[in-house]
């Protein structure tokens, strides 16, 4: 099963004696906008829409398990349960321009033997026979706003009234940003 949620918050919550960190999800119920099937689309998917944003989930394996989705349906919460493994996908938070100390955890150099302001340098790029920089070479750059699917996380627990899922650990992205949860079958 599937649904889009808007990321809330994180925090914490007893469970048998331990404290579980876990993401607060709001997960209002996703009507489904559209249904492609093998017959007419040459694939079997589903659209769901959380407000505007729309997200077609394909069915490579039956993952919508014996359920026939119709346009009009919701997907709310009660699709999951306590223990669920779940994969989340997002948009994870824009760093902007970093250096490679930061970007790819390089060492930076000596803080002694003649250097000066050229810690957190990069150092020797390759030799001089290519006279180019060798493609994938990891340098400085832009970092972050780029999509991220965590996989193998587990709802800690599901607030049916509230249309809140708890996923136990860290999630990609900022407060307010769209999530895309889906199920992993066991």
């Amino acid at each position: 099963m599937f649904i889009l949620g808007k990321k809330m918050n994180m925090t914490q919550i007893w469970k048998d004696g331990k404290v579980v960190p876990v993401t607060v999800v709001s997960a209002a119920p996703n009507k489904v906008s559209l249904v492609r099937t093998k017959e007419r689309d040459g694939y079997e998917a589903v659209q769901v829409a959380l407000g505007r944003r729309k997200k077609e989930f394909r069915n490579k394996k039956p993952a919508t398990g014996n359920r026939q989705f119709g346009v009009g349906d919701e997907v709310t919460v009660e699709t999951f349960a306590e223990g669920d493994r779940v994969q989340v996908s997002g948009v994870m938070k824009g760093r902007g321009f970093q250096g490679v100390v930061k970007r790819h955890g390089f060492a930076g150099g000596p803080k002694t033997r003649g250097q000066k302001n050229r810690w957190r340098a990069p150092g020797s790029i390759g030799s001089t026979a290519f006279q180019r920089v060798v493609p994938g070479r990891r340098m400085a750059g832009h970092m972050g706003n780029e999509r991220v699917t965590i996989k193998g996380l587990t709802v800690a627990a599901v607030d049916k009234e509230k249309n809140i899922l708890m996923l136990k650990g860290a999630v990609p992205g900022a407060r307010g940003g769209i999530l895309e949860i889906k199920k992993i079958s066991n």
